[in-house]
This record gives C-alpha cells, structure tokens and sequence, in this order.
C-alpha cells in the first residue's frame, strides 16, 4: 500500500483537532438539557452505534475471556471516570479553561509513573510537573478568579489523571490487539458502565432544544469516534511522538472555538496558563529528543549506537483522546 500523501496527512490530523478541539464546547451546549451523566450517555450510545457500523464493515478482533476485566478497567478509566467527571467538572468552567486543563494528562501521568509503576522519574520531569501545575494555577486564576475558585470545576483534572491511568494500562495490554478493536471495546465497556444514567434520558432528550440534541450528535459521532479513527490512520504513518505534536493545537483552536460559537470571553491570564501547561507536556514529551547518548557495543568490529534515554515518545500520546 502506498504512503498517504502529506497533503492528505495534514488534513486527516487537522480533521482530528477540529474535532477534539469542540469537545469542550459541544459538552457546554449539552449541560443545557442534561446531566453531566446523561450526556456522556447519550454521546457514548452514538459513539457506540457508529463504532458497531465500522467495526461491522472493517471488522474486528473478538477478546480473550482473560482480557475481558481489562477491557472493562479500560472502559471505566477511559470512557466512565474520563468523561463523567470532565462533564462534572465543565459545569464550573469555561469551555476555553476546560481545553487546556484536559491536556495536563502527561504532568500527572509522571506521578503515576514513579508512585504507581515504580518508574524512575528524572529532575527535568519533576521540574515540568511543577511548572505544568503553575499553569494550571494561572488557569484557573484567569477564569474564575481566585476568590471565587470552585473545587468541582478540578473535577477536569481527575479526568486528565483518569485518562493518564487509561493509557498506563493501554500501553500494557494494547500490543494484544489492533487500535480498532481497542477503540471498539473501550467505547463499548464505557458506554455499558454509563447506562446508570439512563433513567431520566429519554426524557432529557425530548425536553433538549434541536442544537442542544444536535450537538450532542455532533459530540457522539465526531469527537468520540471518527476522530479516535482518524488519528489511529495518522499513528500507522507517522510517528507517535512528531503526530502528537499537533495536538498542542486543540486548546488554542478550542479557545478560538468557544469565544465565537459560545461568545466567551477568553481571559488573558487563561492563555498564559495554557501556554505554561502547553509547554511544560511539551517539554515531557520531547525530553527523550534532548537526552540522547552513545553507547559503544562491545564486540569486534563495534559501531557506536545511539539509544534514546528516557525517551518514552508514548508520553506524548496521553493527550489524544477527548
């Protein structure tokens, strides 16, 4: 199969920031009609529907009965907690404030990694998480002020902590499987462990106004599913660590977004915060780049070898999914 042209790469990773970058203002059109649990629902019955239609026509890998808790764990963390709690927590933000708050996964993904995976941590990476949680600080500053900061809008931060512990897991059991049928399972899992907000929903939805329910339907088939395809078609040409790289677009295309389909007033404090987030995952993501070593192998005839140290590129890659 030949290699897509770059043309046409640019435009499938730009499809997948549109459509991650409105996640925030589609989820704020939502909480108009319905709960924050009825609307990851009724986003994820769409997202599981559409998903069935691909996985139908592409076909997919059935699991391992031994996986089968795995899949279910990949779900909760990765579909339930994630987008439970960033519902949650948007009701007390704005949508600009939640695009930047939602790619702090990697600062808090370090954490995880030296407390929970027993991984050692260098001092640049501890730097960049103090750094990151400076900005967070400043964002929270810029859109609420800091007399009046409410703890539920830091729900959005257990979202990002949620998918960080999603992608640890992902990175473990993922090989077993295609990045299709991850998605398929993950969505489904997910949408499963949602259904106990399904009392009040057909309700909710008859009550919601036609943009309302459209951009829950928007929500549902392009965020939660065709931009997950897309940006797996992006992954199979072009590496993990130089694609994720345009991912640092969505919270200022999410901002751009929000000030003129919701008219908010995006604060300056706001964007400095997010360009410290912004640029403290950055400098996570791309530390392996920085600390590269020759090793010489020993042996007749040995030629240096250059090995990446602490170069886990799959950082980078805890900020696709929203």
């Amino acid at each position: 199969m030949n290699p897509p042209s770059p043309v046409k790469l640019t435009l499938v990773i730009a499809s997948v920031i549109l459509c991650w970058a409105y996640s925030p203002i589609g989820v704020h059109l939502g909480l108009h009609s319905y709960s924050p649990g009825q609307l990851a629902l009724a986003r994820f019955l769409i997202a599981s529907v559409f998903m069935g239609g691909v996985a139908l026509v592409l076909g997919i890998g059935r699991p391992c009965l031994r996986d089968v808790p795995w899949l279910l764990v990949l779900g909760f963390f990765g579909v339930f907690l994630h987008h439970t709690s960033l519902n949650y927590g948007q009701q007390w933000v704005t949508a600009a404030a939640s695009s930047v708050l939602a790619q702090s996964s990697p600062l808090s993904s370090v954490v995880i990694a030296f407390f929970c995976l027993k991984e050692r941590v260098s001092v640049w990476r501890w730097g960049c998480v103090l750094l990151g949680l400076l900005g967070v600080l400043v964002v929270i500053w810029g859109d609420q002020g800091i007399g009046d900061i409410d703890p539920r809008g830091l729900l959005i931060l257990l979202a990002a902590v949620s998918w960080s512990v999603y992608f640890a897991l992902q990175k473990h059991y993922g090989h077993r499987y295609s990045p299709l049928t991850m998605a398929c399972y993950m969505v489904w899992s997910g949408t499963l462990m949602l259904c106990v907000n399904l009392p009040g929903l057909p309700a909710a939805v008859a009550q919601a106004s036609l943009p309302e329910n459209l951009a829950v339907l928007v929500l549902g088939i392009f965020p939660s599913a065709l931009a997950y395809l897309a940006w797996a078609y992006v992954l199979k040409h072009v590496d993990v660590s130089r694609a994720s790289v345009a991912m640092y677009l969505i919270p200022p295309v999410a901002m751009v977004m929000a000030a003129t389909m919701l008219g908010e007033h995006v604060a300056l404090q706001v964007m400095l915060g997010g360009v410290i987030v912004l640029a403290s995952v950055a400098a996570i993501s791309l530390e392996g780049h920085w600390r590269r070593r020759l090793v010489p192998v020993q042996g007749k005839g040995a030629q240096p070898m250059a090995i990446e140290v602490l170069g886990d590129k799959g950082v980078a890659e805890v900020q696709n999914g929203r």
